[in-house]
């Protein structure tokens, strides 16, 4: 106990000392935002659907495929672990990326953090598809719906966040209407018939 402990407490000295060099190296002038930029960087709303549509078939196609699948209940539990984790750091690696090219405070220890469970997820879902005892189609289609899902909410949130004003308010358009997404799976479902 008394070891744990020991880590624990020198871990929360270290972050706290870098935390404060951090912000002892930035001042006022570099924490800019450029907040008068409204349309610069606004979204349509038919990208904002197609993102969220791609996010809903990737994270739908993988879960239920993982449902389906012959897996033990422990690999299921492996595969949605990985899952969970890519789709988290891939959202957390995009958000520190984007405040430090806006000139927000990032420190050097989370950028790491963020790269390596980003990458961590990706080499534990590549690792583990080589070697299941699964059809190489199989492994396709994992593969592939984990790359739409990671490439859809790396987007969803970029939208959000570039609908999201300085006081933290997001615009209601970021989120798609049920009724649009509900008339664009008519529309779509009447053009495959």
């Amino acid at each position: 106990m008394f070891l744990i402990n020991s880590i624990y407490f020198t871990a929360v000295r270290y972050v706290s000392k870098v935390t404060r060099l951090g912000m002892k190296l930035t001042t006022n002038k570099d924490i800019t935002m450029k907040l008068n930029n409204s349309t610069l960087n606004k979204p349509s709303s038919a990208y904002i659907l197609a993102t969220w549509g791609a996010l809903i078939i990737g994270v739908l196609s993988y879960l239920i495929g993982l449902w389906n699948s012959t897996f033990e209940l422990n690999e299921k539990g492996f595969y949605f672990a990985v899952f969970l984790l890519a789709m988290f750091a891939a959202v957390t690696l995009q958000k520190t990326v984007r405040d430090k090219e806006e000139g927000l405070p990032v420190t050097q220890i989370f950028v790491g953090m963020c790269w390596a469970a980003f990458a961590s997820a990706i080499a534990m879902l590549v690792i583990g598809l080589i070697n299941a005892d699964i059809l190489l189609s199989e492994k396709g289609f994992y593969g592939i719906s984990f790359v739409l899902a990671l490439f859809s909410v790396i987007t969803v949130q970029k939208n959000t966040r570039d609908l999201t004003n300085e006081l933290g308010e997001t615009d209601p358009s970021a989120f798609p209407k049920s009724a649009q997404g509900i008339d664009a799976a008519v529309e779509t479902s009447e053009i495959i018939q």
